[in-house]
């Protein structure tokens, strides 16, 4: 199924994200995330090792190397808080969650945004077709929690988290670089074993 590739303006950025994952600013995740995110989380390397395998089963082995520490389950660095401001931003899909579907897909960059909201960091895609929204929560120094939902198409407005499962995601933020940050969901609902948001800051 296809959707419309929207871009956000500022004002709409703000709008669709507010009240995503309703939680007190000392709040953390264990205190919101539904108990299908807290399995996801608890299978995240089972995710990792699974569709790291099926890649190197296939044609795209090479892409693996190529992307160096940002598929490597344990190249996380300290101080994971990125900062807030402009971000570009892919996903890859890594493994395939059924036959007949692709074991690597690599989308182009977009524009992304962190932004500091009610005391906590905020994630927000702002093109694309599909768009993931949410928030950030302190989980150790190498890592920080991600708890959001997918926006679809022309939608000018972010489910609350919590509300369909279709659309909830629980990932792993870490720092991988210098300047390079990525973002791991295991098990996400839709077609691959892992999905990873690469960030590099727009500046």
């Amino acid at each position: 199924m296809k959707y419309a590739v929207v871009t956000l303006s500022l004002l709409a950025t703000t709008a669709i994200a507010q009240n995503v994952v309703p939680a007190p600013p000392n709040a953390g995740w264990r205190d919101v995330a539904t108990a299908d995110d807290r399995r996801r989380l608890r299978n995240r390397r089972d995710a990792w090792l699974a569709a790291l395998r099926d890649v190197r089963d296939g044609e795209h082995r090479g892409e693996i190397v190529r992307g160096g520490p940002l598929f490597e389950p344990d190249a996380a660095l300290p101080n994971a808080a990125p900062p807030p401001g402009d971000y570009r931003c892919r996903t890859i899909k890594l493994g395939a969650a059924q036959p007949g579907l692709l074991d690597y897909v690599a989308y182009p960059f977009f524009r992304c945004r962190i932004r500091q909201q009610r005391g906590r960091l905020q994630f927000i895609k702002l093109t694309g077709s599909q768009r993931p929204v949410g928030a950030f929560f302190p989980d150790n120094s190498r890592r920080m929690i991600f708890l959001g939902t997918l926006v679809l198409g022309d939608e000018s407005r972010a489910l609350r988290y919590g509300r369909d499962r279709e659309r909830d995601m629980i990932g792993v933020l870490e720092r991988v670089g210098e300047r390079r940050w990525r973002i791991a969901f295991p098990y996400p609902y839709y077609e691959s074993l892992l999905d990873v948001i690469e960030l590099v800051p727009s500046r």
